[in-house]
């Protein structure tokens, strides 16, 4: 979660972003959030979109609000304003003239994002890469203030600024009023240290008086510093807060000031000494005069003890301070306390992002506050595999997630207990034995050292061994191309990213080396994907999606020595396979028919019956081509098998993810392909789906990750 944004008058409306998982609304009858970017303009070819950046509402109408959304920069002009007048529940959308980083470093400052609350058709937004914009139109067209800069940095001056470009970090409007129809003329930008450099900007923080035809460069009391926040008060201060690094989790030194357009007040200081390396990112104030309340957000400060920092409470202006989460009672969640907002309607009322969601506490101004997490609604972890075992096993799914490493899922409404344990983890690919789904097989990554790893369970997942030693290539290949085939109890095929895989016969004691070709490199990571026959084990397919859609014809391979060593299929080779990166490419096969494979290969999806000796078109699935040599929908990118229809005369349910006559979606054929329903609506697209998986036990259930919306099912 990387920002909270209240309405300044409407009690409980309210929004949160996140960096990979779209945006939320705020529902207070039901005390849980509501996803409000799940829908259309948010489907297969728009995951990037559902990167946050920044939000606004405007202080006159609050069903109004704004959204700027893409998830990386670049020098491109590839970001999105969307635009909603009912709170989120529809949206337009017009094409911004630059990029935004919605994941990018500096992800909770702001808000980048400013509707003027005097004459709200007046918008400005402070861009990472190309200076400052304002709309007079309310966001459908901008123009850059070249008043400030007409700077536009290049893909080499983003890259020299470590790829994440912060740019105009926020912009404030120094105004007590709203809806006079007159444009605020007071107005504050913060300028971050790179943008500064690169475009000959002598200060971090610039004035200007009249509405933005003409900017003055203000002496602050620290340079080269991030302006993380700024916040007006009710009575005409602004709180200002300067930390060395960018976020989220900033490290100091860092200063909180107050300052009134003439005169600075230091309020709050956080050096890097004692082995503390304290900043300072959240900042709320609420109220005015000599009891003004002022939240703010210790960063990098781990951990609750007493005498440690997460958020300081101050009730007299900032002259003195108490910490009300560190040690308090309930849930604390410290480091990345970028964003701090005091509810306005309710100045006991304190939230705060972090990595892990939303802490809240209802009692600010009881000396020990209490703390609880508010995520209900909330879903945003980055699942990269997910697997369902056969039928009547005692666990319903295997779940392989970015962050949060590998879980086994049980209960579809209760949070998963059972995972390997390791901390920070990346968990990355799995499978179970068929006939034994007691064995499970599993690869990840530890990211404090970003060294691989595998472990496996033979009980199911309630405990985990690591496996003795570790295939050529899986202690360094560490991205998400990576695949795991099981045969049976000890025995496992493993493709880490960009490497040859390997068998094991003794449980990770030992592995060999397969026979497949060396992958030759594409400019970025790719793999084989692997796949056991469920009712032959000996059989094993490798399917290799040429890495890229440039690079060569896609690959299939069959081994029948239970991965030992493999064949090329020929059928593969005349069927004409599309080279595809491994995040449109797919392969399933069929657990109730020896041989029987489905593969996607980004533009088309296919059929075998005779372990891909041979191999089948559907004509139902294509991409849409526009003037890119890459497709803006891809035709089929997912595919997965789940349990049959009654009476159905193809023993399994086939689901894709594609496009059906334009229609981007996820289809469902209950007769072996020859013909597809839609099984998801315009309102369910999360972003475009990553991953999916079918169940075994249910007809018509199945689960997907839509890229970072987290892990969904549906029945």
């Amino acid at each position: 979660m990387t920002g909270l944004v209240f309405h300044p008058t409407s009690a409980n409306v309210l929004y949160a972003r996140t960096d990979i998982g779209g945006a939320y609304r705020w529902n207070q009858t039901a005390s849980s959030w509501t996803p409000i970017t799940d829908g259309l303009g948010f489907g297969g070819a728009e995951s990037s979109y559902h990167g946050i950046e920044s939000m606004a509402v405007d202080p006159n109408d609050d069903r109004l609000v704004y959204m700027a959304a893409g998830m990386y920069n670049t020098d491109k002009a590839d970001a999105r304003l969307y635009i909603s007048s009912d709170r989120g529940d529809h949206w337009t959308f017009v094409n911004l003239p630059f990029s935004t980083g919605g994941n990018n470093g500096g992800r909770a400052m702001g808000e980048r994002l400013m509707v003027d609350p005097n004459k709200p058709s007046t918008l400005f937004y402070g861009s990472r890469t190309a200076g400052l914009w304002k709309s007079a139109d309310s966001g459908r067209t901008w123009a850059q203030v070249t008043s400030l800069s007409s700077v536009k940095m290049t893909q080499d001056q983003i890259k020299a600024a470590g790829g994440s470009a912060m740019g105009i970090e926020l912009v404030v409007a120094d105004t007590g009023t709203k809806g006079t129809g007159t444009a605020t003329q007071t107005l504050y930008a913060a300028v971050a240290p790179d943008y500064a450099s690169v475009a000959g900007l002598g200060s971090n923080l610039y004035r200007s008086t009249n509405g933005g035809a003409s900017w003055t460069a203000l002496t602050t009391p620290v340079s080269g510093y991030h302006i993380p926040h700024i916040v007006r008060s009710a009575d005409g201060p602004l709180y200002i807060v300067f930390t060395k690094d960018a976020g989220p989790g900033a490290g100091g030194p860092a200063r909180l000031y107050k300052f009134d357009g003439t005169t600075w007040t230091l309020l709050k200081s956080e050096d890097p000494n004692g082995g503390t390396n304290f900043g300072l990112g959240g900042l709320s104030v609420h109220g005015s005069g000599a009891s003004t309340r002022i939240a703010l957000g210790v960063t990098n400060s781990w951990g609750s003890w007493s005498g440690q920092q997460i958020v300081q409470l101050s009730d007299d202006g900032g002259l003195t301070w108490r910490e009300i989460e560190a040690t308090m009672p309930g849930e604390t969640a410290s480091g990345w306390v970028d964003d701090v907002e005091i509810d306005p309607s309710n100045r006991d009322h304190i939230l705060h992002v972090h990595g892990g969601g939303i802490v809240e506490t209802r009692n600010a101004s009881s000396t020990t506050p209490t703390w609880h997490g508010n995520i209900a609604g909330i879903e945003e972890i980055a699942a990269q595999s997910i697997m369902a075992p056969p039928s009547g096993a005692s666990y319903l799914l295997i779940n392989s997630s970015g962050d949060v490493g590998t879980w086994v899922h049980t209960d579809v409404a209760a949070k998963p207990t059972r995972a390997p344990g390791l901390g920070w983890s990346n968990g990355i690919s799995a499978d179970m034995a068929w006939s034994d789904p007691q064995y499970i097989a599993a690869s990840g990554a530890i990211n404090s050292s970003n060294t691989g790893t595998g472990y496996w369970s033979g009980d199911g997942g309630k405990t985990w061994t690591t496996f003795a030693s570790l295939p050529a290539g899986a202690a360094t290949n560490t991205s998400s191309e990576s695949s795991m085939a099981v045969t049976a109890r000890n025995k496992a095929v493993w493709a880490p990213a960009n490497s040859v895989p390997s068998y094991t016969t003794d449980n990770g004691a030992t592995w060999t080396a397969t026979n497949l070709p060396a992958l030759a490199a594409v400019g970025w990571n790719r793999g084989y994907r692997l796949a056991a026959d469920r009712k032959n084990p000996n059989k094993v397919y490798a399917y290799d999606s040429g890495g890229a859609w440039w690079a060569s014809a896609g690959r299939f391979y069959v081994s029948t020595d239970g991965g030992h060593s493999f064949a090329l299929s020929q059928g593969s080779v005349t069927a004409s396979l599309a080279p595809n990166g491994w995040g449109v490419t797919s392969m399933a096969v069929n657990p109730n028919v020896e041989g029987d494979i489905w593969l996607a290969d980004g533009n088309a999806l296919y059929h075998s019956v005779d372990s891909g000796a041979s191999w089948q078109k559907l004509s139902q699935f294509a991409s849409v081509q526009s003037g890119n040599p890459w497709p803006d929908l891809q035709g089929a990118s997912i595919v997965a098998l789940g349990k049959a229809k009654a009476g159905a005369p193809y023993p399994a349910a086939v689901y894709v993810v594609g496009t059906v006559s334009g229609v981007w979606g996820v289809y469902r054929s209950d007769d072996g392909g020859a013909t597809w329903t839609r099984f998801n609506d315009d309102a369910h697209q999360f972003g475009g789906i990553g991953v999916m998986a079918a169940d075994q036990n249910l007809y018509g259930r199945i689960y997907v990750s839509g890229t970072g919306r987290g892990l969904l099912y549906s029945n």
